[in-house]
């Protein structure tokens, strides 16, 4: 008895402990959405005071009537669909090969492939800016696009998926003439639907909230992203348009990525936990 009332309170105090992170997280996230609805000569004068009104849409509406917010929004959606989309094919190929397929030095190839993750991201700037600018592609989509394409760890991600799948329902369908490619696609795709999802998911965000390489590639104001975008009007115009504005621009971004975690969160789980395929 007295093991089971040690063990209860054990689990109060990491589910009160729990508590008070979420609370410690969502607190900046609360922050950014009550001063969103504050008018801004009010936030001129202090910012503590968020549940007392007066409350206002007016940041809200101008973002809908005056902001290029809209233009930026495309930009990251264009250049996020297309990054997930592509990556999502080129790491599900790849996976699939490394994971079924036997050729000379697969496993160096592979080796070769996750040696990619150990490479920081500032280290190549440098040359991938000079090379876009040498073919003369920055500030245009496939600039943004492109350069992110490289991903080792949805390669790894999805070869792992693989071969925790029966190889028994290949070799089914191999039997029956299938061709390999039929086999992935019937088969083997269906069945890697959490690890796609997981994957897209982290593509997408990681995509829609990047920032170093747009403000690398992309100089002129049509082609921000809604990173990208904010950045240089937090940093420009923040005494003009006011601290509320900034806010409401902030929600509205974050916006398309909550909806989409929202919907998704269940196959990160499912495909975090192996539970796909038994």
């Amino acid at each position: 008895m007295s093991n089971m009332v040690g063990k209860d309170w054990v689990d109060r105090l990491v589910l009160g402990a729990a508590i008070a992170l979420a609370c410690i997280w969502v607190a900046p996230l609360l922050w950014i959405f009550m001063l969103s609805f504050k008018p801004n000569s009010e936030l001129m004068a202090h910012t503590n005071v968020l549940f007392a009104p007066p409350f206002t849409l007016k940041n809200y509406t101008d973002i809908l009537g005056t902001s290029a917010v809209f233009r930026w929004l495309l930009n990251s959606a264009i250049v996020s669909l297309g990054q997930t989309f592509l990556t999502l094919v080129i790491a599900s190929l790849a996976g699939y090969g490394f994971a079924r397929t036997k050729f000379p030095g697969k496993r160096y190839v592979f080796a070769f492939v996750l040696a990619g993750l150990a490479v920081p991201e500032q280290a190549i700037i440098v040359p991938l800016h000079r090379i876009f600018a040498e073919l003369d592609m920055h500030n245009t989509y496939s600039a943004l696009i492109l350069p992110r394409l490289a991903a080792p760890f949805g390669v790894y991600l999805m070869a792992q998926y693989f071969k925790g799948i029966p190889i028994e329902l290949e070799e089914a369908a191999l039997l029956d003439n299938a061709s390999r490619l039929k086999v992935f696609w019937r088969i083997i795709l269906p069945l890697s639907i959490p690890a796609q999802a997981t994957l897209g998911i982290f593509t997408f965000l990681n995509s829609w909230n990047d920032y170093l390489w747009p403000l690398v590639s992309a100089s002129k104001s049509e082609m921000y992203t809604i990173t990208l975008g904010l950045a240089s009007t937090q940093s420009n115009f923040a005494q003009s348009e006011g601290i509320g504005y900034l806010m409401s621009q902030a929600v509205f971004a974050g916006l398309p990525l909550f909806i989409l975690y929202l919907f998704f969160q269940k196959y990160i789980v499912t495909a975090v936990a192996g539970t796909a395929v038994r």
